[in-house]
């Protein structure tokens, strides 16, 4: 397991990880363990992004920091102190059907062993409001649309690779879409306005 990191900008840290998994252990142990001075960790697939307030923490103690900490003791479960965000779904998406025939299953375990998992964001994506959901249980690695479509509503919930996402909004994307909720996912006027945050779980809900 390496790590590399790099300064980005004066007051940024960027650790390059070999994979994921590393990323999740390691944003994990340091959320764990943060000091003051340390404004935001924000993942990526390859990378972890640590934000600091130079006049509290300089960026060299921060990278001390990082070193220090190794990131097999993360344990992937961010956000655990609170309950999983619920989003209700109704399973009826344009690609339910044909995802369910690529992957040779029925559409009912299609919908079971999406809503069957707990998900976790990974990280933040393309569009404000839009999380990466990965889960250790969810079983499928499913191919992105050949030609993405111009517009896909609000509220799709949609899985490309192993990932699972909502669209918080009207956007292209290359996704399959399994269904659709109303549920509001992205706020900009909410003090917190990304309901899919980085480390939080999730459970999708047959609606």
């Amino acid at each position: 397991m390496s790590r590399r990191l790099l300064p980005s900008g004066e007051a940024a840290l960027l650790v390059e990880c070999d994979s994921l998994d590393e990323v999740l252990a390691l944003h994990d142990a340091l959320e764990a363990a943060r000091p003051d001075g340390v404004i935001e960790l924000v993942p990526a697939a390859r990378t972890l992004l640590v934000a600091v307030d130079p006049a509290l923490i300089p960026l060299e103690s921060a990278a001390t920091w990082v070193r220090r900490i190794p990131a097999e003791a993360g344990s992937r479960v961010a956000g655990a102190q609170a309950d999983p965000v619920r989003i209700p779904v109704g399973y009826d998406g344009d690609d339910l059907a044909a995802t369910a025939e690529l992957l040779g299953v029925p559409v009912a375990e299609l919908v079971a062993a999406h809503s069957g998992v707990e998900w976790r964001v990974a990280f933040g994506g393309f569009a404000p409001g839009f999380g990466y959901l990965v889960s250790d249980e969810w079983p499928f690695e499913v191919p992105r649309l050949e030609a993405p479509r111009a517009r896909v509503p609000a509220g799709s919930v949609a899985v490309a690779g192993a990932f699972g996402g909502v669209y918080p909004r009207q956007s292209p994307g290359g996704w399959r879409l399994l269904g659709r909720t109303a549920a509001t996912l992205w706020d900009p006027a909410s003090n917190d306005p990304a309901v899919l945050a980085p480390g939080r779980r999730v459970r999708f809900e047959q609606a």
